[in-house]
Order: structure tokens, then sequence, then C-alpha cells
């Protein structure tokens, strides 16, 4: 939330607050990205059957 308010806030047109605002963006995918990132799952392997 921090950080978005921080991105809103840099409103300029001037190429500082372009590359800070492009750099918040990826940053806040970060956030966002691990915050909701799964555990990998456990594969088990059921045993196959003989078709007869």
């Amino acid at each position: 939330m921090h950080l978005e308010r921080a991105y809103y806030y840099l409103g300029g047109n001037d190429e500082t607050c372009g590359k800070a605002r492009e750099a918040l963006d990826l940053l806040i995918e970060m956030v966002a990205t691990a915050e909701h990132a799964r555990s990998a799952g456990e594969i088990i392997q059921f045993p196959r059957q003989s078709r007869s």
C-alpha cells in the first residue's frame, strides 16, 4: 500500500520520476508475486493397473 502511494506521489513527467515509477512498479509486482507464491505440491504416483 505504501509503495502504491509513493508511485502516485511521483506525478512528474520528468525522466527521474519516470524511472522511479518504473522501479516502484517492478518492486510492487515482485512483492505481490512473493506474497501469493504457492509452495510446490507433492506429486503422488498411483500404481498402474494392468488391463486384462
